[in-house]
């Protein structure tokens, strides 16, 4: 695998040694501390972000890389009408790999066609963002040590949640899974990916509109906020944005091992009265974004 721009791109193989390798980060850290030394990650953020950024910065620097990069298209030669693949050309001559946000659907992927260096997708547009799926899926390893005989709750912007879209991909290949999709009607999964589904024989999946009600057959829940950023129509926006709000008396009919994903930033979708509940992970799935980074980071470069 030279880049990873979808998570389809990776095997199930492949994805399970990658969480091998973060797992073994996190128990053997001080191993990992100079695996990357005199390499150079550069990060290219079209679009705003706080923690990928943040954490593909972070994983580089623990394993003794350097960083460089935007985290502002403004202030970058894009403002000046530079092309996609004249700045990726350009920045691989600085860099030994690249990670990449844009709000285009597809640029990464026009980006590893031209560049000479390993490309990360860190988000594109509506689509796709693998390395938080990688993420999803190192909590959903350490908190509940398996991917299968389980039944997901999704709930939230499932149009055009790239991280849902993402992680549906990956949870398909795994065995005995119930999706519980749950969503306005405005805002339900989109057309192919129910036909992916409905094709898959490793799940079954419903889609309701009410919460509560799906909410005590769950192992896990997958909030997601409403994306302003993604609508075309503010009134519309604003009709939604409120769609869902988890709170401790939601809580009450959950089960006791639940675990609560969510990909942030939140807006009001999960109150914060519910982040002391033991079964609020999505803290933690922060950090362990950072692990699965550098495992990514280690294996694109070739690093063992």
């Amino acid at each position: 695998m030279k880049n990873l721009i979808d998570i389809r791109d990776m095997s199930v193989e492949e994805i399970d040694q990658l969480i091998h390798t973060a797992i073994d980060i996190i128990e053997n850290k001080e191993k990992y501390s100079k695996k990357c030394k005199g390499k150079t990650l550069a990060t290219l953020f079209f679009e705003p972000s706080t923690r990928t950024r943040l954490s593909f910065e972070a994983a580089m620097f623990e394993l003794g890389g350097n960083v460089l990069g935007f985290h502002d298209a403004g202030t970058s030669s894009t403002a000046k009408g530079e092309s996609v693949s004249d700045t990726i050309r350009t920045v691989c001559c600085y860099s030994d790999i690249i990670a990449m946000r844009h709000p285009k659907e597809g640029a990464p992927l026009v980006a590893s066609q031209k560049a000479s260096v390993p490309i990360i997708n860190a988000g594109d547009g509506g689509h796709n963002h693998p390395t938080q799926t990688l993420t999803d899926l190192l909590t959903i390893k350490m908190e509940k040590n398996s991917f299968n005989n389980m039944t997901v709750g999704f709930c939230g912007d499932l149009k055009f949640g790239r991280t849902v879209h993402s992680l549906i991909n990956a949870l398909m290949r795994y065995e005995n899974l119930h999706f519980v999709l749950i969503s306005p009607q405005e805002l339900r999964i989109p057309e192919y990916l129910r036909s992916e589904m409905e094709a898959n024989k490793n799940i079954t999946f419903e889609e309701v509109s009410d919460l509560n009600d799906a909410i005590s057959k769950l192992d896990i829940l997958y909030m997601t906020r409403v994306q302003r950023e993604r609508f075309f129509n503010e009134a519309d926006y604003i009709r939604l944005k409120d769609s869902y709000n988890l709170t401790k008396k939601t809580l009450l009919n959950a089960k006791e091992d639940l675990k609560i994903l969510h990909p942030l930033p939140r807006v009001n979708e999960i109150s914060a009265e519910v982040d002391d509940d033991p079964r609020a992970c999505y803290f933690k799935q922060t950090l362990y974004g950072k692990y699965i980074r550098m495992a990514l980071i280690m294996k694109l470069l070739k690093i063992e």
